[in-house]
């Protein structure tokens, strides 16, 4: 009897199982939030870490042969040391027989710490123009040159031509770069060498303005007298020609300690310093040169004549942190400067880790679909030779038992689709607490041997334990109320226990309402995803579960397993791994089919799928024990269980990722490549599916939906196992959640596939 529909214009009161609904979706949505936020924190961390390798942002354009008319001529014939004191732009020269030691590009962790190594054998400072992407990246390199009284200059962050950017690309430059700074080694400076500039007679319009904007911001800008362009690899005796002055002039000199193979410059380093000793010259930093510019105007005839940080005015000596253009870091710039580096720690961790990972992973799927490929032909061809049996037929009858919960849309279909069944089945309605009158209608169509048993809503489990035990036979076929079978499949599904070792049937579910997008991809996955995986898990003897849909039992062999575990979401699943674990064998009958109604909505996927997956996860965990086990049990835990953890769970928890990175090489390495790289992997699951297609012998024109399934589908699905994680992680509870069904699979056309 039906409940009465509410009066007009009266809110009807949400029902117990409505409002455990709404509980359950409550709690649901922070740990899909929680999913999401992870996968949204990782891809920032991949973006962080292409941002520093320059992946990210890249600009490699240089500015050459630009007009310098904008430029003032005593700055294009100055000295290489450029501020702007008050407002007004001017240049300090090197003072006479002093050299400025710079080098630019780094930190590396291999040849900075070999030009430390030269200077400080011969007491000489150095100023390091820094890039800030490497500094955050080697931040205790930093730190070393610091306390080892080098000074240090900003070099931007991912070492761009600035005349190219926005001003404020041009601060954001500065600005990280200072944090890197203030994390690495707690300061920050005020000196500051453009990428691909050189002598102040290269400054040209565009870059004026970036000089102009720095130097209202108190930077000054460096520049150099001679260049040894030590990158070029041109030998240690053109590095050091390259290098030296003329005529006793002081100079401003370019190294490099990063950006390639620097042995030559670290051995015409050492060389430089001693013939340049030997000509008289003194070494200092750029603020020692700018103090000694000073000192040389007060005193022309001056000079210390003597090497180290203090020489030719330096402020500071070896060891001494901070350089006049040196400023501690404090508040809020070191605070956010030490999270920089820690953020740049854990994406330099985590971003190799998971590309190792994925490559694992990449190669375990492909070896999967490769054995699946293999081991499905192998399974194909041994069940469908002509003299292949399990031995002598089965005829005797079996008990269908169908639990059915509001089934009333579909139970109808279900029980006049077993009515024209070819083997002799009784049919055992389990009406679990219905309130739509689908216990009455089951009654109502009149078919011979259908029985109908009534128990309040206590679950499937429970009601398939309650068939059970009204069954009146030894082979016990379950099914749900929403499927259709064939007229031959009760008689194929059973012939597998002609062999006395076997437990369990699994049948071949179809997706019965495919001609939906959604209902069109799920075809797909049941087709290629689920079929060929069971060809694959009964040859390799460790199936790990027994669809719903469409399943056989040996009654002994349930009963022996404990009956159908309501510890549970995925019931299917646990009965099957106890089986397994009581030694009874699990076989898969391709012939035997059942046509099913998949879920219509995104909504309800998601439903149905959390469950799966929530389930699996916890018949995996309850049957953990059988790792250790021998016989059956122990092949099911070496073996199934590895490959389900692998495949089920690892590898499309870890999907995502993989097409993250592909969008990621797309959009900032190499589209060609990675476009190539997916279309290969397409290509693969294309061919495995096809060959799917063809065992069962289904209509190839789905496949043209595959692409698609590629970039809508398979993301929900991971999403679906993302949460499900989640979910296990966090200690949440799952309750059955019930599908709206609309009886639209009625009855199957008898022996075809398609």
């Amino acid at each position: 009897m039906t409940a009465a529909p509410p009066a007009r214009g009266r809110r009807r009161a949400p029902t117990r199982i409505e409002r455990a609904a709404g509980r359950a979706a409550a709690l649901h949505r922070p740990r899909v939030l929680l999913a999401l936020l992870l996968l949204l924190a990782l891809t920032c961390v991949m973006l962080l870490d292409g941002y520093l390798r320059a992946e990210v942002g890249d600009d490699q354009r240089v500015r050459t042969g630009a007009s310098s008319s904008e430029v003032p001529d005593d700055i294009l014939d100055g000295g290489p040391i450029l501020s702007f004191p008050g407002g007004q732009a001017e240049t300090v020269s090197v003072p006479d027989r002093t050299i400025v030691l710079t080098f630019d590009d780094g930190p590396d962790p291999t040849w900075t710490p070999k030009v430390m190594e030269v200077l400080e054998e011969y007491d000489v400072p150095g100023t390091f123009f820094v890039v800030g992407s490497m500094v955050s990246r080697y931040p205790d390199i930093v730190e070393d040159l610091v306390d080892q009284g080098h000074e240090i200059g900003v070099h931007t962050f991912t070492h761009v031509d600035l005349s190219y950017q926005s001003a404020s690309r041009v601060t954001r430059e500065m600005e990280q770069t200072q944090l890197a700074l203030a994390g690495a080694a707690g300061i920050t400076t005020t000196l500051f060498r453009a990428p691909y500039s050189s002598r102040t007679d290269a400054v040209d319009n565009y870059s004026w303005q970036v000089y102009q904007q720095l130097g209202e911001d108190g930077y000054t800008s460096v520049f150099i007298d001679t260049d040894s362009e030590d990158w070029k690899e041109p030998g240690v005796a053109k590095i050091v020609e390259g290098a030296t002055p003329e005529d006793g002039e002081g100079a401003s000199v370019l190294f490099h300690d990063s950006g390639g193979d620097r042995t030559q410059t670290v051995e015409a380093l050492a060389e430089y310093i001693e013939n340049m000793r030997a000509e008289g010259y003194t070494f200092t930093t750029v603020s020692g040169a700018m103090a000694g510019q000073q000192q040389q105007q007060q005193q022309p005839a001056g000079g210390s004549g003597a090497d180290g940080p203090g020489a030719a005015g330096a402020p500071s000596g070896t060891g001494d942190r901070l350089q006049a253009s040196h400023r501690a870091a404090t508040g809020t710039t070191l605070y956010e400067g030490k999270a920089l580096i820690a953020a740049v720690t854990v994406a330099e961790w985590t971003v190799p880790a998971l590309s190792a990972g994925l490559v694992i992973v990449g190669v375990a799927v492909m070896g999967r679909f490769g054995l699946m490929l293999v081991l499905a032909r192998r399974h194909h061809r041994q069940r469908n030779r002509r003299r292949f049996n399990w031995g002598p037929p089965v005829t005797r009858p079996v008990s269908v038992i169908v639990p059915a919960y509001n089934e009333k849309e579909c139970i109808e279909n279900t029980l006049r689709s077993l009515a024209e069944s070819t083997h002799p089945i009784e049919i055992v309605v389990v009406d679990d607490g219905s309130t739509d009158g689908t216990a009455e209608l089951a009654e109502a169509l009149g078919l011979p041997g259908v029985r109908v048993i009534r128990q309040e809503n206590a679950g499937k489990p429970a009601a398939l334990n309650n068939g059970i035990r009204h069954a009146r036979h030894d082979i016990v076929v379950m099914m749900d109320g929403d499927t259709v079978f064939e007229p031959d499949t009760v008689g194929r599904l059973v012939q597998p226990f002609a062999d006395p070792s076997v437990g369990a049937v699994a049948g071949n579910a179809k997706v019965g309402n495919r001609s939906t997008l959604i209902g069109a991809w799920q075809h797909i996955e049941y087709v290629m995803g689920f079929n060929l995986d069971r060809r694959m898990y009964d040859l390799l003897r460790c199936m790990p579960t027994i669809p719903g849909a469409i399943g056989a039992f040996r009654r002994e062999a349930v009963l022996q397993a404990g009956g159908m575990s309501e510890d549970t979401l995925a019931e299917d699943t646990d009965i099957t791994i106890a089986l397994h674990r009581a030694g009874w064998r699990v076989v898969y009958e391709e012939h035997a089919r059942a046509w099913t109604e998949a879920p219509r909505s995104l909504r309800q996927l998601w439903s149905q799928r959390y469950r799966w997956s929530y389930g699996t996860m916890q018949a995996l965990w309850k049957h953990r024990g059988s790792l250790t086990d021998k016989g059956p049990s122990g092949r099911f835990g070496r073996v199934g269980m590895p490959l389900v953890v692998l495949f089920q769970i690892v590898t499309p928890v870890c999907a995502p990722l993989i097409d993250v990175f592909t969008v990621y090489s797309m959009l900032f390495v190499d589209f060609g490549a990675a476009l190539l790289a997916w279309l290969a992997v397409l290509g693969v699951q294309l061919v495995c599916a096809a060959y799917a297609f063809r065992l069962d012998r289904e209509k190839y024109r789905y496949l043209l939906m595959m692409p698609l399934q590629q970039f809508a589908y398979r993301q929900m699905m991971y999403l679906v196992l993302i949460h499900s994680c989640v979910t296990a992680l966090t200690g949440g509870r799952l309750r059955w959640q019930k599908l709206k069904r609309t009886g639209e699979v009625g009855m199957p056309p008898a022996g075809t596939g398609g």
